[in-house]
């Protein structure tokens, strides 16, 4: 993929800044993949949302948890509205914020009950967020993600040929569930996104890009936004994002559990 001129960067930077979210989801979607993970979690969990955008998720795990909530990104302006959205929650003293890279995260290992990234570990890739974050977690931790991934065995070819341009390690759901199994996790649940969690992304993006039409901004800088979403409204039957709940596989060995590394 070319990477964006400045301008296109510009223009995309305009069109997602102050956005609720910055992917698919929504908060009966973080409560529904929170209830799979919630029988594995101790009471006030150590909680990592890891490419936590604007909070739309951090500030909900907070409140549905009673835990304590890091919230990591790499975008100031994103910590900044977390901050906002917790102490308007009522939540603040329970919500930290650092400024990392997923890759690279300053956490002791072992010292995360629930890892959260929804809309994020593509970033690094799938695999790779499942080798990187694995060590971070406390025995009996659980790690929840979303991934964008085909629902289908055959898409359609405008899907396949979007996909392969926005996201080209983008997989099916089977080969998903079969590659954190190779990679010694428990699949605990697994959970489709409503229809309705992409309006929750798209309607406010839409809306953005109308004022930022508005305002006289070139159209060919506000072409690969708007594909997106035109995509999403021919294809969406063949694509989704899907939660994973998954933990990491356990081994018994003379009475006692060990991590399958």
């Amino acid at each position: 993929m070319s990477a964006p001129s400045p301008e296109q960067s510009t223009v995309f930077t305009r069109a997602h800044a102050d956005l609720p979210r910055q992917a698919p989801g929504s908060r009966a979607t973080t409560e529904m993949l929170l209830r799979l993970a919630d029988s594995s979690l101790p009471p006030a969990p150590r909680i990592l949302d890891i490419g936590c955008g604007p909070g739309a998720s951090t500030v909900p795990l907070a409140e549905l948890t009673g835990g304590a909530v890091t919230a990591v990104d790499v975008h100031r302006p994103f910590l900044d509205a977390v901050e906002r959205r917790a102490a308007d929650a009522g939540v603040a003293e329970r919500v930290t914020v650092l400024r990392a890279r997923m890759e690279e995260l300053p956490v002791a290992p072992g010292s995360i009950d629930l890892i959260w990234a929804e809309g994020s570990a593509y970033l690094m890739g799938f695999d790779d967020a499942l080798a990187a974050w694995r060590g971070l977690l406390a025995a009996e931790g659980v790690l929840v993600l979303t991934e964008a991934e085909y629902v289908t065995d055959d898409p359609s070819d405008g899907a396949r040929a979007f996909w392969a341009e926005a996201y080209p390690a983008m997989r099916s759901t089977a080969e998903n569930v079969a590659a954190c199994q190779r990679a010694g996790w428990d699949v605990l649940g697994t959970y489709l996104l409503p229809s309705s969690d992409w309006l929750e992304y798209y309607g406010p993006l839409h809306l953005r890009v109308e004022e930022l039409r508005a305002e006289g901004v070139d159209e060919a800088l506000l072409a690969p936004i708007v594909e997106e979403i035109r995509v999403r409204q021919l294809y969406g039957r063949d694509y989704g994002y899907t939660g994973y709940v998954l933990r990491p596989r356990q081994l018994a060995v003379g009475g006692s559990s060990y991590g399958v590394g």
